[in-house]
């Protein structure tokens, strides 16, 4: 049972990234998954949310607008469509089992966006 990151990488301000997370060894459509990024010196916090089916997201106000969460059940793929990032995008970005209370996390990957 794991979830496991990957795209992360140096992006210029302005770009774009796609982040992947690949599950294994669940019944990855019964569960929402989520996005979580964690910057040094900060807490960890909430990017984005998706319902199992993928009819339902949510997303921290500082990412609306510019990134997409989305998800392929046959593949037990969630990705993170990162468009027009900023500097303060820069962080480990984490994917997690469950729509709240995680119960299951990745690795993370890193994200920097700087020039």
């Amino acid at each position: 049972v794991q979830v496991v990151e990957s795209g992360g990488g140096l992006v210029q301000p302005g770009g774009s990234l796609t982040l992947s997370c690949q599950a294994s060894g669940f019944s990855f459509n019964r569960y929402g998954m989520s996005w979580y990024r964690q910057a040094p010196g900060k807490e960890r916090e909430l990017v984005a949310q998706i319902s199992h089916d993928g009819r339902e997201v949510n997303y921290v106000e500082s990412v609306k607008g510019r990134f997409t969460i989305s998800r392929d059940n046959t593949k037990k793929v969630v990705a993170l469509q990162m468009d027009n990032v900023k500097p303060e995008d820069t962080a480990v970005y984490y994917c997690g089992r469950k729509w709240n209370a995680i119960d299951l996390w990745g690795q993370g990957t890193q994200v920097t966006v700087s020039s």
